[in-house]
């Protein structure tokens, strides 16, 4: 295979910053709002931690499958820039919008349709407390969904551009919006998890209105079109679809099965709940770098791909999977040195402290190693469209892995909550083979629009 000759890289190293520094900054003050979020709800009692992180499983499943859908609008549109075809990305640029869309507000309207399925069946016993928060939150974060499904799209086709400072603005508005609202609402009019819902909504609606508003500027490479079209077109869909529908259901089966856990942990007492909660959130911390890394890595490889260059495509594949392990190990330095002093703030109980520090350890340690190899290098082979690779081996890891194992380790071998999370590592490292496998072959250099 051919080395990429440096002198005609598609992105300079100056590039590469602008595009990946916006992303890190912007997924870090969303994790950052989520840790604030979580702290401020557990000012109410460890009950509404509970109910709020159960919920939050829901929404990160939505989340996960419009992310995925905006993926593949990012993947298409990224492919025909670099074919030069403007005309067409931003025709997909269309479709992705709409399709987002009508999507977003039919899975909104069968959320408040089974809301009674979801609170009694998928989440298990839990205590009467706990269940009175997440009935509270699913109820009003519901009505977010259409907002933050049209932001993600919006913000993967400023991306597509390689223009990351937009979606990072956005986000530092949404963010400040729902910090200082949670902090007005919880603690000036005591509103508790109502409180910390609402903020969420308004926040979410605040920047879905300004992405879609600055995707209407006729000046950015990718924009809207004017008068805005309602029809679908058949062909940009199916493109859309192809990318997106695999990816969204290979993210839905994760996190569906990362819910299905979650009834096992619930089952290990509300201690393992909260710890779970506040391990999830430090874990997104540790694992930032990677997921910002990653995005840009779509952008990136989509445009080499659309170019027809797999050598260069390989060759920033390496680069960004060589700096994602080293802003990995930079973050998890100091998360752990800070660990102590972050779970004070979470003022939990002491098995639940005991509990979160062991996974979030765990967690740590696994994610440098690993992590990059697991997630990351799957970007590039989902911009090439090989994503059919990706779906079917990660659901299979996932859900013969991470669940049965959480079963044997957890429950069988009597290993709580930690046995879930070393689950978790078995489902990275098998994974992480599947993926290395595919990379060095040709195969996904065989699927280009």
């Amino acid at each position: 295979m051919m080395e990429a000759n440096e002198k005609n890289h598609i992105f300079t190293n100056r590039d590469l910053q602008r595009l990946i520094i916006p992303i890190v900054i912007e997924q870090f003050l969303a994790i950052l709002v989520g840790l604030s979020d979580s702290i401020m709800v557990a000012s109410v009692g460890e009950y509404a931690v509970s109910g709020v992180s159960l919920v939050d499983n829901i929404f990160i499943l939505l989340i996960y499958l419009f992310a995925a859908l905006a993926t593949g609008g990012a993947v298409v549109a990224g492919q025909f820039l670099g074919q030069n075809n403007r005309e067409k990305a931003c025709m997909a640029t269309d479709q992705l919008v709409l399709l987002t869309g009508i999507s977003a507000v039919i899975i909104t309207g069968g959320i408040y349709l089974t809301r009674d399925l979801i609170l009694h069946n998928v989440f298990g016993k839990i205590e009467g407390n706990v269940m009175e928060s997440a009935k509270i939150y699913l109820m009003i974060v519901s009505a977010s969904i259409p907002f933050i499904a049209l932001y993600n799209a919006g913000a993967a086709i400023f991306r597509s551009m390689g223009n990351s400072k937009v979606p990072m603005f956005l986000s530092v508005l949404m963010n400040a919006i729902n910090v200082g609202g949670n902090a007005i609402l919880i603690f000036g009019f005591g509103m508790g998890v109502k409180g910390a819902a609402i903020a969420t909504l308004v926040s979410r609606i605040v920047a879905a209105v300004g992405i879609i508003l600055l995707l209407r500027g006729q000046e950015h490479m990718l924009h809207l079109s004017r008068p805005f079209s309602f029809r679908l077109k058949k062909d940009l869909i199916q493109k859309i679809a192809f990318i997106g529908i695999p990816n969204g259901l290979e993210n839905s089966m994760f996190q569906l099965g990362k819910i299905l856990v979650l009834s096992m942990v619930t089952g290990f007492g509300t201690a393992a709940i909260a710890a779970n909660a506040v391990g999830n959130i430090t874990a997104t911390f540790q694992i930032m770098p990677g997921l910002a890394a990653g995005m840009a890595l779509v952008t990136v490889s989509a445009r080499c791909v659309g170019a027809g260059d797999y050598a260069m495509a390989r060759y920033y594949t390496r680069k960004i999977l060589k700096l994602i392990h080293i802003l990995i190990f930079l973050f998890n330095f100091v998360i752990l040195l800070a660990l102590p002093g972050i779970l004070m703030l979470y003022r939990l109980s002491p098995e639940a402290t005991r509990l979160a520090t062991e996974i979030t350890w765990l967690h740590g340690i696994c994610a440098v190693i690993i992590w990059p190899e697991a997630f990351s290098l799957a970007s590039t082979l989902r911009a090439a469209n090989d994503v059919k690779f990706c779906m079917v081996w990660s659901i299979f890891s996932m859900w013969v892995f991470r669940i049965v194992f959480s079963y044997i380790l957890g429950v069988y071998f009597e290993m709580g909550l930690f046995g879930v999370w070393t689950a978790m590592i078995i489902d990275w490292c098998v994974r992480a083979i599947f993926f290395i496998y595919r990379y060095r072959g040709t195969k996904w250099q065989l699927h280009k629009i």
